[in-house]
């Protein structure tokens, strides 16, 4: 899940802490700035997070869902910098929900 939010106003602001803190509290685990992932096991819990998802959007910016599996994942480049926490805890033989 990739997601750019507006932070000009107050108003812009609360929303967008509003969203980030619902991620973190969904699941999700920030990989880069503003790009988060979430692993779920199956096709039935994807829609079900998208619902979620979808239920919690801020009213502007740009908010983008990408679903790839755990080979697709697993083949990611890391050119520079290192994995995550939360990388390394998690084996990549999982499905990933951006």
């Amino acid at each position: 899940m990739f997601f750019d939010l507006p932070v000009t106003t107050q108003e812009a602001k609360r929303n967008y802490v509003r969203f980030r803190r619902f991620l973190l509290e969904d699941g999700y685990d920030m990989l880069q700035f503003s790009v988060y992932c979430r692993i779920v096991n199956g096709e039935d819990a994807v829609s079900k997070h998208l619902e979620r998802l979808a239920h919690n959007l801020p009213p502007q910016g740009s908010v983008r869902f990408l679903q790839v599996t755990d080979r697709q994942y697993a083949r990611m480049k890391l050119l520079v910098g290192g994995r995550t926490r939360q990388e390394k805890k998690v084996p990549a033989c999982q499905m990933l929900l951006f």
